[in-house]
Parts: structure tokens; C-alpha cells; sequence
């Protein structure tokens, strides 16, 4: 059962709210989960509760909490629009240091992983080469991951993409990646779309979703240290 808890930014000290979810079983390590930008929606909490379930304590930062506390959206146009716009007002530093929050909050306790789904998936591309004291970093369709592919990952990283993404050109993606950073996996989920994370929406594709967690596990278990 996950519960509410308080962090303190590590850039300006702003008090922001997260779900936290103790591990199920023996801890394998921590787990930040990035939200997209519906907020700590019901697909939010489900891969909470998914990765408390394989032994990881996990931290879902609220990352619109600057411009609406505790903001949640619907998956309509309304909700698209509200947190594109919350989007862009949070900037790119602001995710920066709710990120390195909720690594200082874990780093004690194991290894500090973090995986985000299209705003987060983002904010963890940029995390992955700006954040010290990740573990492992898994983005998921990102649309400005290829805009930011000059950055370096400062840590093993692995990304996903839809190939049925109307917002992402995958093709497009994995070419840039492959020629700034030839070792990074980019894998590309063929039946798939944008969100494809969210079981039950008209983009997933369960096998898809569930091939991706699998890989996005076997990354944070290869480099638990």
C-alpha cells in the first residue's frame, strides 16, 4: 500500500509530495518512478505497486506540485492540455532537483534506480546524465529524448519506443541515439503506441508492455550495487 510522504527539493527546497511504497519481500533496491503529464494517475499507482511487488522501494514524485499540488488529470484532451502546459512552466531544472530528492532520500539504503513514461521518460534521460547516484536508468517514449541525444547517461540506460507512436517518430529516434550513443539499447515495441505501459488503453499491447518491464528488471537487477 503506498502513502503519501514530503521531500525536499535539492534545487530550491520546494516541499513537494510523492507516493512511497515499502518492498514486498527482501529489498532489491529503490525504485523513482516518473510520472507523464497526467500526474500521479491510477497507472501511476498500479506501477507502484508493481515494482514494490518485486522487492524495490519505490518514489513517485507529484512533479506538477509547482503548479497545481497534488495535480491529476484525465486521459482527454482537457488533461493532455493542462499538463502539456504544466509541462513546459516546470522547466528543465525543476525535475532535476525533485529527482535528486528522491535519490538522497534512498541512496542509504542500496542502489537507486528510476524509470519514467513520456514526460518522465524525458526527465530521465536527462536525469540518467545529470543526476549522481543512479544505479540504472530505464525512459520510456520520451518525445524529447532525441532533441537532448547530445547529452551523456552518466549510467547504464535503456529506452523504449512504440512503433504505432503518432507523437515519436521511432525510426527517427533511434537513429539519433544509435549515432550519439551506440551502446545504449533502443528497442522498438512493434504493435505498440504511445502509453503503452498503461494496460488497458487503446495503445498498449500487454505483450509489449510486459516485454519492457522484464528488460526494464533485468536492467536495474544487472546493475544493483
Amino acid at each position: 500500500m503506498a502513502e503519501s510522504i514530503t521531500l525536499r527539493s535539492a534545487l530550491d527546497g520546494f516541499a513537494l509530495t510523492a507516493l512511497h511504497a515499502a518492498p514486498q519481500g527482501p529489498r532489491q533496491g529503490g525504485v523513482i518512478v516518473i510520472q507523464e503529464i497526467f500526474g500521479l494517475d491510477s497507472y501511476v499507482t498500479e506501477d507502484v505497486a508493481r515494482w514494490s511487488a518485486l522487492g524495490f522501494e519505490v518514489i513517485a514524485p507529484s512533479m506538477f506540485d509547482r503548479q497545481q499540488k497534488g495535480f491529476v488529470a484525465d486521459h482527454d484532451e482537457q488533461g493532455y492540455a493542462t499538463g502539456l502546459a504544466y509541462a513546459r512552466a516546470n522547466g528543465a531544472e525543476n525535475p532535476i532537483g525533485d529527482v535528486k530528492a528522491c535519490v538522497d532520500a534512498l541512496k542509504d539504503k542500496g542502489p537507486v534506480f528510476l524509470v519514467g513514461y513520456c514526460y518522465g521518460g524525458t526527465v530521465a534521460w536527462r536525469a540518467a546524465a545529470q543526476v549522481p547516484g543512479l544505479a540504472a536508468v530505464s525512459s520510456y517514449y520520451g518525445s524529447g529524448v532525441a532533441g537532448l541525444a547530445d547529452l551523456v547517461p552518466a549510467c547504464p540506460i535503456i529506452c523504449h519506443f512504440g512503433r504505432k507512436d503518432p507523437h515519436i517518430a521511432a525510426d527517427q529516434v533511434v537513429e539519433a541515439l544509435r549515432k550519439a550513443h551506440p551502446g545504449v539499447p533502443v528497442y522498438i515495441y512493434e504493435n505498440s503506441g504511445h502509453g503503452f505501459n498503461n494496460d488497458g488503453r487503446p495503445d498498449s499491447d500487454l505483450e509489449d508492455a510486459q516485454l519492457a518491464r522484464k528488460r526494464t528488471a533485468e536492467l536495474f537487477r544487472a546493475n544493483a550495487r
